[in-house]
């Protein structure tokens, strides 16, 4: 076994001398910080020509999973969650009782109709 180890074991093809800094060219960014409603301050970086209303006013933050925006003293609030709602739920809004009983005639006359009743 050999007592020395491997110099280029880890390291990637054409990376160049170990603890090299400049691994080419960085744009210039931006730091965007943004805070949720528990205090948590997160921060983004966006390239420097990126025009202001293309930066995100809010974000979900990384840690908390709230809403997170750019005004630390005005973060913004959990929305409401409202609760799972069935396929049947969303049709009841739709439909008047009225209206489903029309419908539920309908169906059962054309099933009628069908089995010779």
């Amino acid at each position: 076994m050999a007592v020395g180890g491997n110099a280029i074991r880890g390291t990637r093809v054409g990376s160049g001398p170990m603890g090299e800094q400049d691994h080419g060219y960085h744009a210039d960014r931006i730091a965007v910080s943004y805070w949720d409603a528990l205090g948590n301050e997160t921060v983004r970086y966006f390239a420097a020509g990126l025009p202001e209303d293309e930066i995100p006013e809010i974000i979900d933050h990384p840690h908390s999973g709230l809403p997170a925006g750019r005004d630390k003293d005005n973060p913004p609030q959990l929305a409401k969650n409202e609760p799972y709602k069935t396929h049947l739920a969303y049709v009841k809004e739709r439909r008047t009782d009225a209206e489903a009983e029309e419908l539920l005639d309908e169906a059962l006359q054309k099933l009628r109709e069908r089995r010779g009743l």
